[in-house]
């Protein structure tokens, strides 16, 4: 209605803190208006409606009203809770990283509807499909970086342009694929991982295959632990920042040998 001081969109919880007695401050991401913080007054109280909504990870309808510098709640209705996250910590552990990741690369009333995809997929992926989480985890790091802008130049080798590089590397400084022998030259100051052929044809199809089908590939192994690597690598290179999420996260896997 023209003229109505309310905002209805979809949006998803990213961050959640308590304030005062019964309010919270959420960190919501929504499609069009990108990333907004938003006051929820009343919400922890038990006669609060659309306390369901204000929880992390939460993708829901909301009735916003904007005054002064903050968005407020109005109404609330709960359209996806991702149960199977909140059925296993390890899996919800992810899903708090993945949030907080996206938060990192969003801003404030920016639309965002790649990204705000993005995000629902690899939930969906995590809490409905239960896909692999050693799995899902460096496709959902990659595609978000590329997302991002930060997309790495995957295609052929940085230096002599071989379309399969002879042991390949990723230098997640620079953000470009290598043969090892090639990036041996002026490497100070430089880091590289290592690939192999399977692990290498996995990243192809993160950063430039099919969105839809990001987590339909299969890989184990050494080659699922090279490509973890990487990936992790890359993105704490990027953004150039450590995540409290991902160190919660890697406290609860089993100890992982470091590739070769």
């Amino acid at each position: 209605m023209a003229g109505s001081p309310y905002i209805v969109t979809q949006g998803i919880v990213l961050r959640e803190t308590q304030t005062k007695e019964s309010d919270k401050i959420l960190t919501l991401l929504t499609p069009e208006r990108g990333k907004l913080s938003v006051i929820a007054r009343g919400v922890r109280r038990k006669s609060c409606r659309y306390a369901a909504c204000a929880q992390a990870l939460v993708w829901s309808e909301w009735t916003l009203y904007h005054r002064g510098d903050w968005y407020y709640v109005n109404e609330g209705a709960t359209l996806e809770l991702f149960s199977g996250l909140r059925e296993d910590l390890e899996a919800m552990a992810l899903g708090f990283y993945f949030a907080e990741l996206t938060e990192a690369v969003t801003a404030e009333e920016v639309p965002a509807p790649e990204l705000t995809r993005h995000l629902l997929n690899g939930l969906y992926a995590i809490s409905t499909l239960h896909k692999p989480l050693d799995l899902v985890k460096p496709a959902f790091e990659l595609r978000l970086l590329c997302l991002a802008g930060y997309e790495p130049l995957a295609d052929t080798c940085a230096y002599c342009g071989r379309e399969e590089p002879e042991n390949p590397m990723l230098d997640v400084v620079q953000g470009v694929l290598h043969c090892r022998r090639c990036g041996q030259a002026g490497a100070a100051g430089r880091l590289s991982m290592p690939l192999c052929a399977d692990s290498l044809a996995a990243l192809r199809h993160i950063v430039y295959g099919d969105p839809k089908r990001l987590y339909s590939f299969r890989l184990g192994g050494a080659a699922l632990e090279r490509l973890r690597t990487a990936a992790e690598a890359f993105t704490a290179a990027q953004l150039e920042r450590g995540f409290r999420t991902l160190d919660f996260y890697k406290g609860l896997r089993p100890m992982q040998m470091p590739s070769k």
